[in-house]
């Protein structure tokens, strides 16, 4: 025979033999007589079913056809179909409890040694789910929800391939033939129901439908899947079920099963299926002996994790009472509305943090109103009465350039301050971000904040039912709201005696820099010393520097220092902001770097009042001339005499070298970065 004849020979035998493997197609009604390759705790019972799982835990059990099956034909590979067809049902110890599932799979080995059971249902493990080198395809029948693997519930149908992360789910059900109703169907019933699955290698679609056996096979699938699957399978493979239980015992059946290689799977015949145990009264009986002490169980235990958070939170939200404090109800805050408007205190909500506390932004759950709650250590109850009722008492300032003060609220060791919330935060960051263009503030803008500050504090002074010593007057004090109008805020360090009364020396407290000479001498905060660390207010505004700044490692610049000795040169205005340009009224730029050191002169009695200050700034009053002052070695000094002016000598803050008791204030503002 010559070489010709024989390769067409093997060529001829080749194409016969591939045309039969690749349209094999068995049916078993029941698997009696069939000679499945079976793993694990599969087995066949008498009557003939496949049991892949028996009643155990934690264990997995395959049954595959024994047979590679050939998928690509000779002629085109990329276009091979199957179709199958099998009868199932999942029976749990418990009626609404289930342990994992059943997969339908196509594998290139019989049988999966290195899988695990639980949730990767005996198909893959912890290190090869997900490998595009397993080339499996699976349909899972799934009762548990693994959110490792995006399950869209505990109750669904998945297409897998080469990972239990479907590339398509739904939750279990059929589509009624009459108006294509669905209906929900348990996969965990006990009843067997039918899978059919189809693929077509033409159009690539892949196409799923689960019923009820007392039905026929609906026309709408449950599942449909674009996908080429010429890429993902072998040209030989083998095909069989795989399962696994976990925790809850669990056993899965498979009555009957049809497969055909390019072609239409031969219909299963119900009535030859054999019969399923009975569901009796020994099922019933696990159910009270096993179910019921765990379901009590559970209910206990449910019951005491109750009790638990409940003590929990009302410990948490406990707060500190006292009689006296029943005048103040309506100021009073509940800290358990505090906590749930601050989202708990996140860090997310915090607005800014100081010397004595930490800012944080809240809307408060019933009236929606925008607050900034101070949470402010308290270490001793010593005269935090009295404090409490000048907060209170502050809380009842109504002024359009004050930042109210709603109310407080006390709790373990500490006090929360409840203010308006202002949008827009503090007049600092816009002074001192020069980096950032669109916090600079215009002239016309500072001069309205000046001026509504200076109003805001005249309220405070002399305009009130009792004078109200501030104590920390500066920018970073100074709140800008929705239109950008300057309101004065942080009263926590806030004073109130009665008009015509000598205020009662207290401790140092204030900022460095802002600090009026006499109040850290004698401790006593004065509406004159206010009046000075506006003063430092005014030259920081307009000169976008703080009252000391450091230049150089060892070297700072005093700001009132540096605009005196613009004022001496005849060249004052030269110390405005360099971001205000040359858009700015010169004459009101000259009167408030005039008024500034007027009003940071170290007499206490030269300053003029805050009367005096708003009538100045309205140009109701005209300035005294500062030609009566000169520099001398120890700071400003009168070479003369004229009106509201006295001999004196002005210290400034940076040569507080004398040993005092100081306190500084909030190194930032009370509500700074954004209220």
């Amino acid at each position: 025979m010559s070489s010709k004849l024989i390769a067409t020979v093997f060529i001829f035998v080749t194409i016969v033999v591939a045309s039969e493997d690749s349209n094999i197609d068995f049916t078993y009604n029941g698997f009696e007589s069939s000679h499945l390759y079976l793993d694990g705790v599969a087995k066949l019972t008498s009557n003939g079913l496949l049991r892949l799982t028996n009643d155990t835990r934690q264990q997995k059990g395959h049954a595959f056809y024994p047979n590679p099956i050939v998928f690509n034909n000779t002629f085109n590979v990329s276009e091979f179909s199957f179709s199958t067809s099998f009868v199932f049902a999942i029976r749990s110890e418990f009626p609404n409890l289930s342990g994992h599932g059943i997969v339908f799979v196509v594998s290139p080995t019989k049988g999966l040694p290195n899988s695990f059971p639980s949730q990767y249902l005996g198909v893959f493990n912890e290190t090869n789910s997900g490998n595009n080198s397993n080339r499996v395809f699976g349909l899972e029948l799934d009762t548990i929800e693994n959110i490792e693997f995006g399950d869209i519930n505990d109750n669904h149908v998945g297409i897998d391939i080469n990972g239990l992360k479907s590339e398509k789910s739904a939750s279990a059900g059929y589509y009624d033939g009459n108006g294509g109703e669905f209906k929900n169907l348990s996969l965990i019933s006990g009843f067997p129901m039918q899978v059919w699955l189809e693929y077509d290698g033409v159009k690539k679609i892949i196409d799923v439908t689960l019923a009820p056996i007392t039905i026929e096979k609906p026309t709408q699938p449950l599942l449909s899947l674009k996908k080429d699957l010429s890429s993902i399978l072998n040209n030989s493979m083998y095909v069989g079920f795989s399962s696994s239980t976990g925790s809850i015992l669990t056993s899965h059946y498979i009555l009957g099963w049809s497969f055909k290689v390019n072609g239409k799977a031969q219909k299963i015949e119900i009535s030859k299926l054999p019969k399923l145990p009975s569901l009796d009264e020994k099922q019933d009986s696990k159910v009270f002996l096993i179910g019921l002490p765990l379901i009590s169980l559970s209910l206990i235990l449910m019951l005491a994790i109750a009790i638990f958070h409940f003590i929990k939170r009302k410990k948490m939200f406990k707060e500190l009472h006292e009689d006296w404090e029943k005048d103040y109800g309506t100021q009073r805050f509940k800290y358990k509305d505090l906590y749930f408007a601050t989202k708990g205190f996140k860090e997310k909500e915090l607005l800014g943090t100081g010397g004595f506390g930490r800012v944080y932004k809240g809307v408060m759950p019933i009236s929606k109103l925008e607050v900034a709650v101070k949470r402010v250590s308290h270490e001793s109850r010593q005269g935090m009465k009295e404090f409490v009722a000048e907060i209170v008492s502050i809380g009842r300032l109504r002024h359009r350039n004050l930042v109210p003060l709603l109310g407080y609220c006390r709790r373990k060791g500490e006090l929360l301050l409840v203010y308006d919330y202002m949008p827009n935060g503090s007049l600092d960051k816009y002074l001192h971000n020069n980096n950032q263009p669109r916090f600079l503030l215009n002239w016309s803008q500072r001069f309205r904040i000046i001026k509504g500050v200076a109003s805001g504090l005249l309220y405070l002074h002399e305009e009130w039912e009792q004078v109200v010593v501030h104590r920390d007057i500066k920018a970073s004090n100074v709140l800008l709201d929705g239109e950008l109008n300057g309101r004065l805020g942080d009263f926590g360090l806030s004073r109130l005696y009665d008009h015509g009364t000598d205020p009662q020396t207290t401790h140092v407290v204030g900022t460095l820099g802002y600090l009026a000479p006499e109040h850290t001498r004698t401790g006593k905060a004065t509406t004159n010393s206010d009046v000075y660390s506006f003063g430092a207010f005014l030259l920081e505004v307009v000169c976008g520097k703080r009252p000391i700044e450091q230049v150089r490692e060892c070297e700072s610049l005093i700001l009132v220092d540096f605009v005196y000795d613009c004022w001496k040169r005849g060249e004052i205005v030269e110390a405005k902001d360099v971001n205000l340009g040359e858009d700015c009224v010169i004459d009101e730029v000259e009167l408030v770097l005039k008024l500034g050191l007027l009003c940071s002169h170290c007499e206490a009695l030269v300053r003029p009042s805050m009367r005096q200050v708003v009538r100045y700034l309205e140009k109701d009053l005209a300035l005294p001339d500062l030609d009566f002052l000169s520099l001398s070695s120890i700071g400003l000094t009168s070479s003369g005499q004229g009106e509201n002016f006295q001999d004196f000598a002005m210290s400034y803050p940076s040569s507080m070298d004398r040993p005092i008791s100081y306190t500084s204030s909030i190194a930032e503002s009370l509500l700074s970065g954004g209220r």
